[in-house]
């Protein structure tokens, strides 16, 4: 296999996905970063801005190359012909009043989940991005920033553990190289991690610093709603040195979840263990004797806050699947309709 491919990524999970060995060497690469004008994919020829083939223009967002793609270009070079089957998609639905999948980074090995020891910490906003995480199928890591700005940032770590059982947590302070050069242990040769999280929590700063050069502006989070400026404004990949690539996700103020029934479950696995304990099997939690949740809250054993996030994002799910579910159901309809316009059209002679 080529150095380069290699350094950029490319493992047996896509390479086992050639039939043609040529492919390989002349027409496969990796997207860097997705522009208005097109996309940047690295390849044995080097950086190319290419554009979609007329096919995958065609297709629904998710299903077109987005940043960590590996696709195969087409003999000319210039436009991508086919995105590779991908082992890992960290993807939300769209904002506002869009009910569309969208990719935000593809075969993601690793999520650092970037938080702030301040107001800006919120456990619900963790539990999301988790969920979306196990969705997604990658590794999550919590990265708490501002460490060195609080009197004790060790209870941020406990409540940022709470929030998944076995998730890593590393508090830091991302002024500090030497600090944020301890993420490095959790970034291999061939590895690919993405940074998320709030907009001014540190993201360009750790991207910075590993990268040993400014690849993005740096920001603050602002004192009156500790809410941060938007720095990074598109997706893009980079190498680090020591090995391995990083995304800085834009920050997403907006993070609806959908098709994520196992996910949530994955992440709030000790409320699913409670119930299987109620009395009654459906169980809502609420006001029914015998529930064994409601018992372990009023212990002390669950956060009432824990359980009232785990039905929010069980509503949102559901009601968002369902209305993902509907507007399949009309594209299906809509593409029937018109092959069988066409079809009319044939049988009578009609261009």
């Amino acid at each position: 296999m080529n150095a380069l491919l290699r350094t950029l990524g490319l493992v047996p999970f896509f390479t086992q996905q050639l039939a043609d060995a040529a492919v390989l060497q002349e027409r496969v690469g990796r997207v860097m970063a997705v522009h208005r004008s097109g996309s940047t994919v690295a390849c044995n020829s080097g950086d190319r801005v290419v554009e979609l083939s007329s096919a995958l223009r065609r297709k629904v967002a998710i299903a077109r190359p987005t940043v960590g793609d590996w696709v195969i270009l087409d003999e000319s070079l210039s436009r991508i012909e086919t995105v590779l089957e991908r082992k890992s998609l960290f993807k939300r639905l769209g904002a506002g009043e869009s009910n569309e999948l969208q990719p935000i980074a593809a075969n993601i090995d690793t999520l650092f989940i970037v938080t702030s020891c301040n107001e800006e910490f919120k456990e619900s906003r963790l539990e999301r991005y988790l969920a979306l995480c196990a969705e997604a199928g990658a590794m999550p890591v919590i990265i708490l920033t501002k460490a060195d700005l609080v009197e004790d940032a060790e209870t941020y770590v406990r409540r940022a553990r709470k929030t998944k059982a076995g998730v890593p947590v590393e508090a830091i302070n991302a002024l500090d190289p030497a600090s944020i050069h301890r993420l490095l242990a959790w970034i291999d040769k061939t590895s690919t991690v993405a940074l998320v999280g709030s907009s001014g929590v540190g993201k360009s700063t750790i991207l910075n610093t590993l990268a040993g050069r400014v690849l993005a502006s740096t920001g603050e989070i602002r004192d009156d709603d500790k809410k941060g400026r938007h720095t990074t404004t598109h997706r893009e990949l980079h190498l680090l040195p020591s090995g391995g690539l990083l995304i800085d996700v834009p920050g997403m103020r907006e993070l609806r979840v959908a098709d994520i029934d196992g996910a949530i479950g994955a992440v709030f696995d000790d409320i699913d263990t409670l119930a299987a304990q109620c009395k009654f099997a459906d169980c809502r939690h609420e006001t029914e004797p015998g529930c064994a949740v409601l018992r372990a809250i009023e212990t002390g054993a669950l956060d009432s806050r824990r359980l009232s996030n785990y039905k929010k994002l069980l509503r949102e799910n559901a009601l968002a699947t369902a209305s993902l579910a509907e507007k399949r159901a009309q594209g299906r309809e809509f593409a029937k309709m018109v092959k069988e316009v066409k079809a009319l059209k044939q049988k009578k002679g009609e261009p």
